[in-house]
Formats: structure tokens, C-alpha cells, sequence
């Protein structure tokens, strides 16, 4: 196959030619075998006795302890913990930031009226407990005594007045 790019324009016949080669190879009934590729690539040539050296693969022959690997996952879980409730505080913290007074007094308004309904139902009732039932029947004696003792001399004076 010719890949040479092409720099003049084709004539007609060679342009029908072409045309006719890419329709026949495209609608052949069987294709090509398709060409496989390797997919490694060794080396087999002496590394030199100094200088740069290629790296040597080494096995892995840690043995990770339960209590180690139960501690990894305990702080995995804690830290996605943590995560969630940093984003709840953010999003309250968001909605707090937004609010306003009509806000606020139109989502307290039914808990105010539903403490004030409380409320008063609350002083009905201690009310209606708080009638004495006990009734004393006998003669009252009010007794009144004032004693009025004044000394008031000089500057400094004083008037007491017992009330009994």
C-alpha cells in the first residue's frame, strides 16, 4: 500500500478508481486476520557493573496484627464520622445563617400559642386545687396593740413602733 500523502487533487478516474478500492475492501466477506501485538517486553541484555541499575522486584512478607488492622478501620469510620457531622453543621449553620425576624416569629408562633394554651389551663387547674376545703367555725378575736416609744434627741433619732 501506497500511505504517501497525496499533494495534487485526483483526476475523475482516479478518484472513481480509489472510491471503487475502498468500497470493495470495506464490504469483503471475510476480513483480514487481525494482527496481535505482545504486551510485555524483557530485557535480557547484562546490567552493567556500575552505574544505574534497574529496580528489582522485592515480595511483600508483612503480616498486618487484628488489633492493627481493627484500629485502621475504627479510624476510617471515625473520620467518615466526622465528615457527616461536619457537613450537618454546615448545612444548620448555612440555615441559621439565612434566617430572618418573620422567620423566626412564624416558626415559634404555634409553640408560643401552644405554651400559652398550657399556660392558662395550667392556672386553671392550681386554681380550682387551691380552694381551702378546711372551714373553721368559732368566734374571731382581733386583737391591736401599738406601744409608741420615742426618744428623739440630737441629730441621730430613732422611733419604734411594735405592732403586736
Amino acid at each position: 500500500m501506497d500511505f504517501e500523502p497525496i499533494t495534487r487533487p485526483l483526476t475523475d478516474d482516479e478518484a472513481r478508481a480509489e472510491a471503487e478500492r475502498i468500497i470493495t475492501q470495506s464490504f469483503q466477506p471475510a476480513a483480514p486476520p487481525v494482527r496481535h501485538f505482545p504486551t510485555s517486553f524483557r530485557d535480557d541484555t547484562k546490567v552493567p557493573p556500575y552505574g544505574d541499575t534497574p529496580p528489582v522486584h522485592q515480595d511483600d512478607k508483612r503480616i498486618v496484627p487484628a488489633w492493627a488492622a481493627g484500629i485502621a478501620v475504627a479510624s476510617i469510620g471515625v473520620g467518615a464520622g466526622s465528615v457527616g457531622l461536619g457537613c450537618c453543621a454546615w448545612l444548620v449553620l448555612q440555615g441559621l445563617a439565612s434566617v430572618t425576624l418573620y422567620g423566626v416569629l412564624m416558626v415559634t408562633l404555634p409553640f408560643a400559642g401552644l405554651a400559652m394554651v398550657a399556660t392558662a389551663i395550667g392556672g386553671a387547674v392550681s386554681k380550682a386545687r387551691s380552694v381551702s376545703k378546711t372551714v373553721y367555725e368559732g368566734p374571731v378575736t382581733q386583737n391591736t396593740q401599738i406601744t409608741n416609744t420615742s426618744t428623739t434627741r440630737g441629730m441621730f433619732s430613732r422611733t419604734r413602733n411594735d405592732v403586736r
